[in-house]
């Protein structure tokens, strides 16, 4: 899904499993900073709001997609906006998920980036385009089972082709994080200040509509800035974190607020370097958030746990929601009037949980029939051994030694006989 701005803009494993968070996944793309210490998901090891903000993203794609690609194209024929209200309240969060997921990418891509190519071109860049290959491969046969689903498809070879290369399918973040990272790996001796700066410029001319961005090409545009600025300005986003209070989040909510608001009543959205400038603000915001919900663990933990575990749901929810929209439009759309209010209501929270249900277990059941060659690039176990996880502080100890960070999108596994994923 690309940035985009309506009324707003959208703008602790020992070795990574077979679709779990290998290092560059939807958050993550090698070692990072250190972080805010203390929180669930961590034992003073593990960089604890990283993996509740990848698990908050992973959610907000999810609950976009259900939005906009299910729920509002079913008749609920009301006299209440309710559908109307779910799609803004969608909208809103649209410039925080693709930037901060990113964001953190670029944060734990800084080794990485440093390393030979002969290290890191297997596991950075041909693991990432072989994954997008063959769930795209396996999307455009499933999405043909559901041609009413509003959602990118190649309807021939042709049209497959370009999803392949030029113009992404909505499996679009694998094929960025393969692009950013060798992007930022060859222009690692390039100043800093000249990336952003260029990388900036194509966002806000991507975001105001001065360029071409068919299918999902303008999330590629977009994003580039914040996988950059997460790389490039990591201790700034390690002082921010590890700074967090309360006053902070309410300033950075505040700001964020006020930025929606001021492009809603100046009709702004489509001005050239709003919607990258309001990303800026949303990233802020969102890390505030996890920094705050890492340290309560009743909801920390469980957003940690899917943010270790976004690949799966990333790559298997579209085949998912289109067979389960086929299943459930028109049923619904044919109940009596106050049972679909009722439904309309909380629906999308619904759906969103039973998608996310049912491609936890589908993974869960691939992995039990020995398909991890859907998961990862199938070839030396060596290429898959994890990068070393950025540590969080732990007192006035001296630190333990640092728990590995495993490196894509990720999932946890099942104990089967297979070696232990952020639109």
């Amino acid at each position: 899904m690309t940035t985009r701005l309506p009324i707003v803009v959208e703008t602790a494993t020992s070795r990574p499993t077979p679709g779990g968070d290998a290092g560059t996944g939807p958050a993550s793309t090698g070692a990072g900073p250190a972080s805010t210490g203390a929180g669930p998901a961590s034992t003073g090891t593990r960089l604890a709001w990283a993996d509740v903000a990848k698990g908050g993203c992973i959610l907000l794609v999810l609950l976009w997609h259900v939005i906009v690609k299910d729920y509002l194209q079913i008749d609920w024929r009301l006299d209440v906006p309710v559908p109307g209200a779910w799609g803004t309240f969608g909208e809103l969060l649209l410039p925080m998920r693709m930037p901060l997921f990113f964001t953190i990418s670029g944060m734990f891509a800084a080794t990485a980036v440093q390393r030979p190519w002969r290290s890191v071109a297997r596991p950075r860049a041909a693991r990432f385009l072989y994954l997008y290959g063959v769930w795209l491969m396996i999307h455009t046969v499933v999405l043909a089972l559901a041609p009413d689903f509003p959602t990118d498809r190649a309807s021939d070879l042709g049209g497959l082709l370009a999803q392949l290369t030029v113009t992404p399918s909505n499996l679009w973040y694998l094929y960025a994080l393969a692009l950013y990272f060798v992007l930022a790996k060859a222009l690692r001796r390039v100043h800093p200040a000249v990336l952003l700066v260029a990388a900036g410029m194509l966002s806000a001319v991507a975001s105001a509509g001065l360029v071409d961005t068919p299918g999902n090409r303008g999330g590629l545009y977009q994003n580039l800035v914040f996988f950059l600025a997460g790389l490039h300005l990591s201790g700034y986003v390690r002082r921010w974190a590890d700074g967090m209070t309360g006053r902070r989040l309410l300033l950075s909510a505040g700001a964020y607020a006020a930025a929606l608001a001021a492009v809603a009543a100046t009709g702004t959205a489509r001005l050239p370097g709003v919607a990258p400038l309001v990303s800026v603000l949303a990233v802020l915001f969102g890390i505030a958030v996890a920094v705050r919900l890492a340290r309560w663990s009743a909801v920390g933990e469980p957003l940690a746990a899917l943010g270790r575990q976004t690949l799966p749901i990333y790559v298997i929810h579209m085949p998912v929601l289109a067979l389960l929209h086929r299943l459930i439009a028109d049923p619904i759309a044919g109940l009596d009037d106050p049972t679909r209010f009722a439904l309309a209501i909380g629906f999308p929270f619904s759906l969103t949980v039973g998608v996310l249900a049912l491609s936890l277990g589908l993974h869960r059941l691939l992995l039990a029939a020995r398909a991890t060659w859907l998961f990862d690039l199938p070839g030396r176990a060596a290429d898959r051994r994890p990068e070393p996880r950025p540590l969080a502080p732990t007192s006035s100890r001296p630190s333990g030694p640092r728990t590995p960070e495993p490196s894509a999108p990720t999932a946890p596994l099942p104990r089967a006989p297979v070696p232990t994923a952020p639109r």
